[in-house]
């Protein structure tokens, strides 16, 4: 294997800054995540951005933030300002299970080790940066900051917080994926603008004294939300907030939003309109070397790496808004799509690295078939509310076309240096059969026939998540039917050409809406279709979802009407017992459940061949008695 130049990358030791040349630093980037040169990673891509911009910059992966906070020193003080991302997820969700135990792996650290970075990572890192350089901007960003970037109910505390600005002390917050708004800050930074005099850029959030003004803008509504405080008081109030930051999220021409905050007003500026083409091409095509610094090669592989190494993502975005999950909160739901040429360029490096060995492991995206996927007509698209496109029915306005899926996938496919490119991120099963996706431009099956045929590596993994119409309902999901017509055509494309692909259905038990008796029908209809389910969890509330306001508040935002959420860990622990209906340790306690339920009629059902077989054994265990007796 040839060495690449440590130049290569971009720097992340004093010795690499001495090594180009430079005596100071235009911004100082202080990550979660280990630096992975790709652009799967966050850190990665604000920083090619800045140097794509000529700044001079340095990263500081996962510092030590317990002991001299040498870390946070040896960089020096930065020209314009210090960029802050706890990493590509959330640090509470990276460092605890949906029962709050605490994991001991980091995917996002050489050799998988945990401890590598504080919870809280965003606000930890800021608070020292301002207590060592109070005087230097800092910016902040990523899942962390994005998604707490106002009132914010936190599981781990079982409490509200109040935004992540006023949490951390930062200057700025962008949200979403910042490359658009990042590009505005500095070249109002180049033109002299004073960071405090930055105000309004769209997809920034930052905080004013209430004796300020609230900075002008006349192409912009406002929309004020309920104060923190009485979100504190007043849980519906909280409720009541949400609405509104999911809509505005997700349409094409938001308003302001504004909120009281202790002696602050949050000021959230209304987010860009998606990437175009040609914007979403220029952040793939810049010279990543697609893999972690040479630093850490003797302290083992990241798994987050060595996942997607050899992937391609193909567009930003989901129109799937479903309750649990924070994808359109933070890409938002319009689809972002690259060109042809971009993913095919992209294929071309992945081909080319020294230890690829002809798979692809996955050509996808956040839902890996809506790429190239828009509204027929762009003005219906900017008068829209809604935060799904596709719940509760399929919008006649959308593009539901697989065609040009299929024919990237084709044109992968034809690469001489591909032996195989599998789909590995989520299928959205719902766009795949004519019951549900009734813009079916005839795409659909021939879509299904490449998939299956072409590009399923052993199983094909799918999430239905429930079986319950109103659980589903309340996770803007489609009913389960859908699915059973799904498994239908795949099974047949399976024996049409005599492949054995097992479907691998995902489910997610405690979510708001599914009461225990949900939880049973789901065990014992899964089992009829002959699954024992894998790809299982508890949910868990995170940061501006639906259903974290609804575990929360015990109401649905948007009707303000009770919904059932299971909140107790006995509860919880429960309902998650039903998935495992198979194993013999959890017999007698599905029993005694069903029956507290009055729901008798699932026992069978459910553990009726446990029975059978243990009445056999009980009778094979008294004939043998019985031989031993005679034969003494």
């Amino acid at each position: 294997m040839i060495e690449r130049p440590i130049t290569d990358w971009l720097p992340i030791t004093k010795k690499e800054v001495e090594k180009r040349g430079w005596e100071e630093l235009d911004v100082i980037l202080i990550s979660g995540d280990a630096y992975v040169d790709h652009p799967a990673f966050g850190t990665a891509v604000i920083g090619r951005i800045l140097e794509s911009e000529g700044l001079r910059i340095a990263i500081v992966p996962q510092p030590n933030w317990k002991d001299d906070w040498r870390d946070f020193r040896k960089m020096g003080k930065p020209k314009l300002f210090f960029g802050i991302t706890s990493g590509c997820m959330d640090p509470m969700v990276n460092h605890y299970t949906a029962s709050k135990r605490r994991r001991s792996t980091d995917a996002y650290t050489p050799g998988g080790q945990a401890g590598f970075r504080p919870d809280y990572a965003t606000k930890v890192y800021s608070k020292i940066l301002k207590s060592i350089y109070p005087d230097v901007p800092i910016l902040i960003g990523g899942i962390e900051a994005s998604l707490r970037r106002v009132t914010h109910y936190d599981y781990w505390e079982d409490r509200l917080f109040p935004n992540i600005l006023q949490m951390s002390g930062a200057d700025m917050l962008v949200y979403g994926m910042g490359e658009t708004p990042l590009r505005e800050i500095i070249r109002l930074l180049k033109k002299g603008v004073p960071f405090s005099s930055i105000t309004t850029v769209p997809q920034t959030a930052i905080l004013k004294n209430q004796d300020e003004k609230i900075p002008s803008n006349k192409n912009w509504d406002d929309i004020w939300l309920n104060s923190h405080e009485k979100c504190l008081k007043n849980k519906i109030a909280f409720a009541q907030n949400f609405k509104h930051i999911e809509q505005e999220s997700n349409k094409v021409q938001a308003s302001r939003i504004l909120q009281k905050t202790g002696d602050y007003n949050l000021i959230i500026n209304p987010p860009y309109p998606p990437m175009s083409e040609s914007q979403i091409d220029a952040s793939f095509d810049l010279p990543y070397t697609r893999q972690p610094h040479p630093k850490y090669k003797k302290r083992g592989s990241i798994p987050a790496y060595e996942m997607i190494r050899f992937s391609i993502n193909m567009h930003r975005g989901c129109f799937g808004g479903c309750s649990f999950c924070t994808i359109s909160a933070h890409q938002g739901k319009f689809i972002a799509s690259r060109s042809q040429e971009s993913i095919l360029k992209e294929v071309e490096q992945v081909t080319q690295m020294p230890d690829f060995k002809g798979y692809i492991s996955d050509l996808g995206g956040p839902s890996a078939n809506m790429y190239g996927m828009k509204g027929k007509v762009q003005e219906i698209c900017d008068r829209c509310v809604s935060p799904s496109c596709i719940h509760p029915v399929v919008c006649s306005n959308l593009d539901t076309s697989h065609k040009s899926m299929t024919e990237i996938y084709k044109k992968v496919d034809a690469h001489p240096n591909v032996k195989k490119a599998f789909v590995g991120s989520g299928i959205r099963y719902d766009l795949l059969v004519d019951s549900y996706n009734k813009n079916n431009d005839g795409s659909l099956d021939e879509y299904m026939e490449q998939l299956v045929t072409c590009h399923v590596s052993g199983r094909l993994k799918v999430a239905p998540e429930h079986t319950s119409d109103n659980t589903l309902k309340v996770m803007r999901k489609p009913s389960f039917k859908h699915f059973h017509e799904f498994k239908k055509r795949y099974d047949f494309f399976n024996k049409k050409h005599g492949l054995n692909q097992p479907l691998i259905p995902y489910f997610i038990s405690s979510h708001p809406g599914s009461e225990m008796e949900d939880m049973a029908n789901l065990a014992a209809e899964t089992k009829e279709m002959g699954f024992r389910l894998e790809q299982v969890q508890d949910f868990t509330p995170t940061p501006m979802t639906v259903a974290t306001i609804i575990y929360y508040t015990g109401v649905h935002p948007y009707t303000l009407k009770p919904v059932y959420a299971p909140r107790t860990s006995r509860e919880k622990k429960q309902q998650h017992l039903f998935f495992f209906w198979h194993k013999k340790e959890n017999y007698h306690a599905i029993r005694d459940k069903l029956k507290s339920i009055g729901r008798e009629d699932l026992v069978e059902k459910l553990i009726g061949e446990k029975k059978k077989a243990n009445k056999q054994n009980y009778i094979k265990k008294k004939r043998f008695q019985r031989f031993k007796k005679k034969r003494k």
